[in-house]
């Protein structure tokens, strides 16, 4: 369950406070300290909201509140903080007595932002804008080496894969496979084709009609001559 209501919205003002409402607010805080907000309108006799009148006391009716613009000691002390706390504008405005944190936050955004960024400073991270350029280069060019490596060591693990593929069949010719203590065998009887066309074993039958072939081509060739 979310938090109920402080007042009830539909027998609230809104909208700019009068005099009259600043002076009932202002005497009644006078005569009982501030207290609660969510029952001091009532107790006051205001038709307004208590986040409303906490908001007029302490951004305007308080008498320790501070007009007029911020000093040079002021902006360099909220430069300061900012650089310690961040956007914690409550917590600095209880260092700057008499400022409040929402004119604070407006004058940090307005005009103290501005300042920095002139001399060469990130109102964010409040170091030298170069310094943070310099930075944001280095881990570019570093993320750009680190990826070309990985691509590298992808390529290299890939070269791998392919050099210890095993080799295809058809990119060898054929070629004699001698085995330990076993007679010699071709490459076409080491697939089971033997006796076949392309067969070449010692002892084969198309072995043996070849050298027979050859056999009667000499002879005829040596009759010949004699």
């Amino acid at each position: 369950m979310g938090r109920s209501p402080c007042c009830e919205k539909g027998h609230t003002y809104k909208g700019s406070w009068t005099r009259e409402e600043d002076e009932r607010l202002i005497a009644y805080i006078q005569a009982h300290g501030e207290g609660c907000w969510r029952s001091l309108p009532k107790a006051a006799g205001l038709l307004r909201c208590g986040k409303s009148c906490r908001l007029r006391w302490i951004n305007y009716l308080r008498p320790d509140v501070k007009r007029g613009n911020f000093t040079d000691e002021e902006d360099e002390l909220i430069i300061k903080f900012h650089s310690l706390l961040g956007n914690k504008w409550s917590i600095i405005a209880g260092r700057l007595p008499g400022r409040t944190d929402n004119e604070i936050k407006n004058h940090w955004n307005t005009h103290i932002k501005r300042k920095l960024l002139s001399r060469g400073i990130d109102p964010l991270t409040h170091r030298p804008v170069n310094e943070q350029a310099a930075i944001h280069t280095i881990d570019t060019v570093s993320s750009t080496a680190v990826l070309r490596e990985d691509e590298r060591q992808t390529n290299q693990e890939l070269n791998l894969e392919l050099q210890i593929s095993p080799p295809s069949l058809h990119s060898h010719p054929p070629q004699v496979l001698r085995k330990r203590n076993r007679k010699v065998i071709c490459f076409y009887c080491s697939l089971g084709l033997r006796n076949s066309k392309e067969c070449t074993c010692e002892g084969s039958s198309h072995s043996r009609s070849i050298q027979h072939v050859s056999f009667c081509t000499w002879r005829k060739a040596f009759q010949s001559e004699n």
